[in-house]
């Protein structure tokens, strides 16, 4: 999952959270908190390497990623009044509308024009804080958000993923703090989970700077999150 993520920009959080939530892990104590840990991690392994290739930019980000890491804190402290039930059917539903966005925009050709900059800063810190605290709230980054909201802005699709992720290593980093008071996971879970996305954000990042088409990108993003979602959904259904 790092790999993908990290070609995409993502940190992997909206795949990470469902995975440990379906292996029996708490979802408050376990697959938030560790995920959005995970999250972070991943997006900030990826991020040096995009910033060493000159695909990110500092000054457009800076806005979302400012607003991000002041709304991620509120939206982790508000999940202890949020159900469980509840809180997986509001990340399956912000998981499928990022999965059609990505979809119907493989075909469309790449902005030229960057949008102005007044107008570009305030979007961006808007979109930022939104998903700054939709991520602290579900335990992901908020790059499912912040990427599609880039491209929006005129941003190239590598350039797009390269800069989401600064963004979403605020924003990540922050969430987790919010849950550290009530994440409980034993080191073993810890050492294996981080070993794994250290190995698979620097062949996921090296691949999108080498290999990557930015029709791939959007491609491989909307299929997964739409297969995320319905499971979730499903999950959700069957329950007893």
């Amino acid at each position: 999952m790092s790999f993908l993520f990290a070609m995409l920009g993502l940190g992997g959080g909206m795949l990470y959270v469902p995975i440990f939530q379906w292996l029996g892990f708490p979802v408050k104590a376990v697959a938030i908190p560790l995920g959005l840990l995970l999250n972070g991690l991943n997006t900030l392994l990826a991020f040096i390497r995009y910033m060493r290739e000159n695909l990110v930019d500092f000054r457009g980000g800076l806005p979302a990623a400012a607003a991000a890491l002041v709304m991620a804190p509120l939206g982790a402290w508000c999940v202890r009044y949020v159900p469980q039930q509840g809180l997986l059917l509001l990340f399956a539903l912000v998981v499928t509308v990022a999965g059609i966005r990505s979809l119907m925009s493989v075909d469309k050709d790449e902005k030229k024009a960057p949008m102005p900059k007044r107008r570009r800063l305030l979007v961006g810190a808007a979109v930022g804080g939104g998903a700054g605290f939709t991520g602290g709230l579900l335990g992901i980054g908020g790059g499912f958000i912040i990427a599609p909201m880039l491209m929006e802005m005129g941003y190239p699709a590598k350039a797009a993923a390269a800069t989401t992720a600064f963004i979403v290593t605020f924003s990540s980093f922050t969430g987790f703090l919010g849950h550290i008071a009530e994440a409980h996971f034993d080191l073993i879970l810890f050492a294996v989970a981080v070993g794994a996305v250290i190995v698979g954000s620097q062949l996921g990042a090296w691949f999108m700077v080498a290999k990557a088409k930015p029709a791939w990108l959007k491609k491989i993003y909307g299929v997964v999150l739409l297969g995320v979602a319905a499971k979730l959904v499903h999950g959700v259904m069957t329950e007893k």
